[in-house]
């Protein structure tokens, strides 16, 4: 309840203050021009990168979290908010800490993402590595299936590179293990970064991706959105995390 109170107090106090800036990408119709190097590994990230993380605080944390990713880690199916459970910690660290310092608009985020809601850098590294280890959804949402031959071809051409033959990402490389995540939510990244409207995206994703139409684009996610994920982190139809009981 503490952390909730928190919650609440946060969003009263800096919602209505954020800047038209922060709005601006996010899916709020900005086109972004102040692009800042995506990876610059400055700030909180890179003290959250050194610190031993603490699993039961990482419980108490990611409480807050799962208002909207929800207890298992496993977001929406619609896409309205991504799986984070298995993704890689790294990748989760950047994200957060770019979101606390504005580097990527994430208004509806922001919040939940402050210190005065989840504490400081051990809570970052605290938390990351708590969703990290959480086993992903069985049955993410996906696409149509209507061209995936097409979609196959386009990862393998533009994809490979950075995600990998199955989607696994890269931890050290901070490449996001997209295997297993939402088609819908996918979908909506992938036209952000194409259009420039997600200032934190890898520039030389920016340019593999220029010429995608949006049929491109939405056959290379469905294809994504249904390439198997390995059985070691899957969890079983039904699971609940034990965690919260």
């Amino acid at each position: 309840m503490k952390k909730l109170t928190a919650i609440a107090a946060a969003i009263t106090i800096f919602g209505a203050g954020l800047s038209a800036s922060a709005l601006a990408a996010g899916g709020h119709g900005g086109q972004v021009t102040d692009v800042k190097d995506w990876n610059t590994g400055e700030g909180e990230q890179s003290v959250a990168m050194t610190l031993t993380p603490d699993r039961e605080n990482g419980i108490e944390v990611y409480e807050v979290c799962s208002a909207c990713h929800l207890l298992e880690g496993w977001g929406m199916t619609n896409g309205t908010f991504p799986q984070l459970a298995g993704q890689h910690k790294n990748v989760l660290i950047k994200q957060l800490a770019d979101i606390r310092a504005l580097n990527r608009d994430n208004p509806t985020m922001y919040p939940f993402a402050l210190p005065e809601s989840i504490g400081d850098e051990q809570a970052i590294a605290d938390v990351t590595d708590y969703i990290a280890k959480l086993p992903m959804n069985p049955e993410n949402g996906k696409g149509k299936g209507d061209n995936l031959a097409l979609g196959e071809q386009l990862y393998k051409d533009n994809c490979v590179q950075c995600h990998a033959d199955n989607g696994e990402g890269n931890q050290e490389k901070f490449y996001p293990k997209i295997v297993g995540q939402h088609y819908a939510y996918m979908l909506r990244q992938f036209e952000w970064i194409r259009d420039g409207k997600r200032r934190n995206a890898n520039p030389d994703m920016v340019k593999q991706i220029a010429g995608f139409s949006d049929a491109d684009m939405a056959a290379v996610i469905d294809y994504v959105s249904r390439i198997p994920v390995p059985a070691k982190d899957v969890a079983p139809i039904g699971w609940q995390n034990p965690d919260y009981n």
